[in-house]
C-alpha cells in the first residue's frame, strides 16, 4: 500500500508492505554516502539491510532510551558526518522507532541547513504516528522535544513484520497513537479498536491512523491550525512523561492523558479499549508536578494551554484550557 503526502515539492510516499525492508533500495535513493543511525534496542539485521543496499553506509548506532534525544548526541552524529566527509548529496536514515527517527532527521535538518532523510520505523509508536510529518527534536532541560525543526523526509518504509521482535507492552503502547487518530479523526478505526484484535488488522490500523495524519499534515505541515489535533492526549500525557522519569512508555501516558480530554460519556469507552489494549488509565503522580511539566510544554501560552477535546470520536474541538482548569483535569486520573 502506497500513502501519498502532499506537500508540493516537499511531498513524498509512505509504503505500508510486509517484508519491503528486504527491497530498501528500491524505494529509496541509497546511491550515495547515507548515514543510518539505529539504536541498541533495534534488531541489527534491520539496519544492516538498509546499509547493505546504499552505495556507502555509516552506521551509528545510540544507546536506547529518550536519553540519546540531546544535544550531545546530535553533535555526534554532525561531527560523524563531517568526518566522512558528507555533501548535500548524501543522506541521513533512522531505523528504529522514534528516538532514532526524532534524532537522525534533526540531524539531517541540520548538516549543511539540510540534507535528504529517509525514515525506516520499526515499532508501533513510530509506524503509526511519528514517522510521518516532518517533525525532528531534541529534548533538553528535561522538556521533551523542545528543540527541533520541521524536516520532511523523502520517504518512509514500513514493514509491520519488523514489530514481531517488540514487547507486547511496546506494542500497546505504540497502539495508543493509532486510538487518538482514531478518536480525533476516524470513528470507524476506533470501532476497530472496540470490536477487533488489534494485531489482526496491524497494516490496516497503520495505513487508516497515517493516512489521517497525512491529511492534516497536509493541510497544515508546520501547526499553525489544524495540525493542533494532533496533540491530543499530549497536554497532559508529556507532563505525567516528565512526573514518570522514564517508568512510563510514552504511548502509555498519552493513554492516560486522553482519558481526562474525553467528554465524561466517552471516557468508559475509551477506558475499555484501554484495558483491552493493557494500557493504563491512572496513574500516581503529584499533580502539581504533571501540571508544571504540561505548562512548560510547547502548546502553552498567553492566558492558559490550547487543548484538544474530543466529545464523540471521530471529531474533536479546540479549548484554551487556564492552568487551573487544567489542574482539575489532570486529577481525575490520578491515583489516591
Amino acid at each position: 500500500m502506497i500513502l501519498p503526502v502532499s506537500l508540493g515539492d516537499r511531498s513524498y510516499e509512505v509504503r505500508v508492505e510486509r517484508g519491503c525492508l528486504r527491497r530498501a533500495g528500491e524505494s529509496m535513493n541509497l546511491d550515495r554516502r547515507v548515514l543510518i543511525v539505529t539504536d541498541e534496542g533495534v534488531p541489527a539485521e534491520y539496519a544492516e539491510a538498509v546499509a547493505a543496499a546504499c552505495r556507502e553506509a555509516v552506521l551509528v548506532t545510540v544507546p536506547q532510551g529518550e536519553g540519546s534525544k540531546s544535544l550531545a548526541t546530535l553533535e555526534e552524529l554532525l561531527l560523524t558526518m563531517l568526518r566522512h566527509g558528507f555533501t548535500r548529496s548524501d543522506a541521513v536514515c533512522a531505523v528504529g522507532g522514534g528516538v532514532p527517527g526524532d534524532l537522525a532527521g534533526f540531524a539531517a535538518a541540520c548538516f549543511m541547513r539540510g540534507i535528504d532523510f529517509y525514515n525506516v520505523p520499526t515499532t508501533v509508536l513510530a509506524q503509526v504516528d511519528s514517522s510521518v510529518g516532518g517533525k525532528t527534536a531534541v529534548n533538553l532541560g528535561g522538556v521533551k522535544n523542545i528543540v527541533g525543526a520541521f524536516h520532511q523526509p523523502r520517504a518512509v518504509l514500513i514493514d509491520a513484520d519488523t514489530l514481531s521482535t517488540l514487547s507486547q507492552r511496546d506494542v500497546s503502547a505504540g497502539l495508543a497513537e493509532a486510538v487518538k487518530m482514531g478518536l480525533i479523526a476516524d470513528a470507524a478505526l476506533f470501532a476497530l479498536f472496540e470490536r477487533e484484535d488489534p494485531m489482526a488488522h496491524i497494516e490496516e490500523i497503520i495505513f487508516a491512523a497515517l493516512r489521517e495524519k497525512a491529511r492534516v499534515v497536509a493541510s497544515d505541515e508546520r501547526e499553525q491550525g489544524l495540525r493542533k489535533c494532533l496533540n491530543f492526549g499530549h497536554t497532559v500525557g508529556h507532563g505525567i512523561e516528565s512526573a514518570a522519569a522514564g517508568a512510563l512508555r510514552h504511548g502509555e501516558c498519552v493513554a492516560i492523558g486522553m482519558l481526562p480530554m474525553c467528554a465524561p460519556a466517552l471516557r468508559p469507552r475509551l477506558r475499555a479499549v484501554l484495558e483491552r489494549l493493557h494500557l493504563p488509565t491512572s496513574c500516581h503522580y503529584d499533580p502539581d508536578a504533571v501540571l508544571d511539566a504540561a505548562l512548560h510544554d510547547k502548546k502553552a501560552g498567553a492566558g492558559g494551554v490550547d487543548c484538544v477535546l474530543v466529545d464523540a470520536p471521530g471529531a474533536f474541538r479546540l479549548e484554551k484550557l487556564t492552568p487551573e482548569q487544567l489542574r482539575a483535569r489532570i486529577v481525575e486520573v490520578l491515583e489516591p
